[in-house]
C-alpha cells in the first residue's frame, strides 16, 4: 500500500479522520442503492460515481475491497413515511404490471446507466425481496432486547426506550427532543406509541401486493430494516463504510444506527460518508419544478432544459470536478465547461498511450521539470488521500498533461526527465485517468480505422498540393468531431474541444 496516509471526513465524528479498516487489508463497504420504480436520474447518478470512485482508489492502494449495494424493491413506502403506498406497488397499479415486473424492469435500465457511467458493479448486490427471512430475525431479535413493541400485525421500533441508553440522532445531529415537539400535534394518531417511533414491519392491507407470512401475520419490511439485515449479513455487524446520499442520513441512515445498536450492539459501520445533493440552475430537483432530469434524458438531450445531449463521461468526468460533499450545480453552462475539460483529458490519455521512451544522449536532464512532474504526481495522490478530492486531483492532472503536450509537440523531450521520472509521468497520468476517476474514451472502436484512413487520404492530398481535397477531409473529420493536428513530424488528430 502506498505511504500516503488516507483519511476520510466521518459524518458520525464531523472531521476527517485517518482511515485505519477494522482487518486490514479487508475494507467492507456498504452503499444504498436505488429503490428501482422509475428511471435512474441525476439523484442516482452522483452516489454511483462518488462511491465508484472510493472503490477504485481503495482497490488501487492495494485494499481488498468487498463493495456491496443494495437494490430496494420492496417497503420504500412513498414520502419516505410508513404509512400509505409502496412505490413499486403503486408504480405497478399505473402500469397494471406485477411488482416484480417493475422492479425488474428498473434493475435492468438501472444498471444500463450506470454501465454507461463507467462505474464498476459492487461485489455484492442484494435485493430486499431476497432477504426476508434475515429481517424477520432482525425484527425478533429487537425485540427481545425489548426495544420494539407490536400492535394489530406491525411491529415499531420504540425510539423514547432505545434512547435512555444511545443518542438517537447522533449521526444527523438531530435532537429528540425537538422531534417529538414537532409531532406533538400528531400524538395519539395512529398505531405507535409516539409518532418518532419507525416501522420495522407493517401489516399488510388486503389489497397489498407485496406481502410475506410472519410471526405478526402477513406483511412486509420497513424500508430501513433492509440495508441493517443485508449490511450485517455480508459485511458483518461492524464493518468499515457506509455511504449514501445527504438526503439518506435523517431518518434511514439514523434508523440503521439505532436498529445495529438494539440487535448487535454497536454501531453498524466505522466510518459514515455521504455526498451532497445536486440542483438544477441553482434550483433542488423536482418534478413539480419541471426541472427533474432522468440520466437518458441528459445523453440524448431530450429535455427542455438541456440545449443538447451531454456523453455519459462529460456527466461523469462533470461530478469528480467538485469535491463529493459539495453542492453540485448543473446547468448548461456548466456541463459545456465539462464537456471541453474531459476532451482536453482524454486527448491527453490518447498522447500518453501513444508516446514510448527512447534514450537521448544529446538531451540533459532538465532538475526543474522533474521537480514539476514529481510535485504534481505527489499533490495529485494528496489531494485522493484529502478524503478524495477528485476536484484537486484532477487540476494536478493538467499539469501533467501539460507536460505531456510539451513532449508531443516536441518542446520537451523524455531525455529531459529521465527514463524513471517520463515512465513514471505517463503511467500516473493514465493510471489516474483510466483506474482511479473512471473516465474511458467514448469514441466507437470502428471510428478509429476511419479516422486513420481519412487522415493518410488527408496527407496524400496534401502532399499533392490538392488542398480542395484536404479541406474536404478536414471538414469531414470536424462534422464528426475531430480536429486535424499538423504537425512538423505527423498528422494527427484529436477531439474538437
Amino acid at each position: 500500500m502506498r505511504e500516503h496516509q488516507l483519511k476520510i471526513h466521518n459524518t458520525l465524528s464531523r472531521k476527517k479522520e485517518s482511515f485505519e479498516p477494522i482487518k486490514a487489508p479487508f475494507v467492507g463497504m456498504y452503499v444504498c442503492g436505488p429503490t428501482v420504480y422509475g428511471d435512474a436520474h441525476l439523484g442516482h447518478a452522483r452516489p454511483a460515481v462518488t462511491f465508484d470512485t472510493v472503490y477504485r482508489y481503495l482497490n488501487h492502494l492495494g485494499y481488498k475491497v468487498r463493495y456491496v449495494r443494495n437494490i430496494t424493491d420492496v417497503g420504500h413506502l412513498t414520502g419516505d413515511a410508513d404509512e400509505g403506498e409502496d412505490k413499486i406497488a403503486k408504480k405497478a397499479k399505473l402500469e397494471q404490471l406485477e411488482p416484480m415486473e417493475v422492479a425488474q424492469q428498473y434493475t435492468d435500465t438501472y444498471h444500463r446507466d450506470m454501465d454507461l457511467l463507467n462505474t464498476i458493479k459492487p461485489s455484492i448486490e442484494p435485493r430486499a425481496t431476497g432477504h426476508i427471512p434475515e429481517q424477520i430475525a432482525l425484527v425478533q431479535a429487537i425485540l427481545e432486547e425489548g426495544l420494539a413493541y407490536e400492535v394489530n400485525g406491525s411491529v415499531y421500533f420504540d425510539v423514547l426506550k432505545y434512547n435512555e441508553k444511545e443518542r438517537y440522532g447522533k449521526l444527523s445531529g438531530r435532537v429528540l427532543e425537538e422531534l417529538m415537539a414537532g409531532t406533538r400535534d400528531l400524538d395519539g394518531q395512529g398505531e405507535k406509541r409516539n409518532q418518532v417511533d419507525f416501522a420495522l414491519w407493517k401489516k399488510a392491507a388486503p389489497e397489498h401486493l407485496m406481502k410475506w407470512d410472519s410471526p405478526w401475520g402477513l406483511g412486509f419490511p420497513g424500508w430501513h430494516l433492509e440495508c441493517t439485515a443485508m449490511s450485517s449479513k455480508y459485511l458483518g455487524k461492524h464493518f468499515d463504510i457506509h455511504g449514501g446520499g445527504m438526503d439518506l442520513m435523517f431518518p434511514h441512515h439514523e434508523c440503521e444506527i439505532a436498529q445495529g445498536n438494539a440487535c448487535n450492539h454497536q454501531d453498524p459501520a466505522k466510518y459514515w460518508m455521504h455526498n451532497n445533493m445536486i440542483t438544477i440552475n441553482g434550483q433542488k430537483m423536482g418534478k413539480s419544478l419541471g426541472n427533474f432530469i432522468t440520466l437518458q434524458e441528459l445523453f440524448t438531450g431530450s429535455h427542455q432544459l438541456l440545449e443538447q445531449a451531454y456523453s455519459p463521461m462529460t456527466i461523469r468526468y462533470f461530478m469528480l470536478t467538485a469535491h463529493y460533499r459539495s453542492t453540485l450545480d448543473f446547468s448548461n453552462e456548466a456541463l459545456k465547461a465539462a464537456q471541453k475539460g474531459y476532451k482536453k483529458i482524454i486527448n491527453g490519455l490518447r498522447i500518453a498511450k501513444k508516446l514510448e521512451y527512447f534514450a537521448d544522449v544529446d538531451v540533459a536532464l532538465d532538475e526543474e521539470q522533474i521537480k514539476q512532474v514529481e510535485s504534481s504526481i505527489q499533490q495529485a495522490y494528496r489531494a485522493m488521500d484529502d478524503d478524495f478530492n477528485t476536484a484537486q486531483a484532477i487540476g494536478h492532472l493538467f499539469n501533467l498533461l501539460k507536460k505531456i503536450n510539451s513532449l508531443y509537440t516536441g518542446q520537451l523531450k523524455p531525455g529531459h526527465f529521465g527514463e524513471e521520472v517520463f515512465q513514471k509521468l505517463i503511467s500516473t497520468f493514465i493510471v489516474f485517468v483510466e483506474k482511479i476517476l473512471g473516465l474511458k474514451d467514448e469514441k466507437p472502436e470502428t471510428q478509429e480505422a476511419l479516422i486513420e484512413v481519412l487522415l493518410q487520404l488527408y496527407g496524400e492530398a496534401k502532399t499533392a498540393r490538392n488542398y480542395n481535397r484536404v479541406d474536404e477531409i478536414r471538414a469531414a473529420l470536424k462534422e464528426m468531431g475531430y480536429v486535424v493536428k499538423d504537425m512538423k513530424d505527423k498528422i494527427d488528430w484529436a477531439y474538437e474541444e
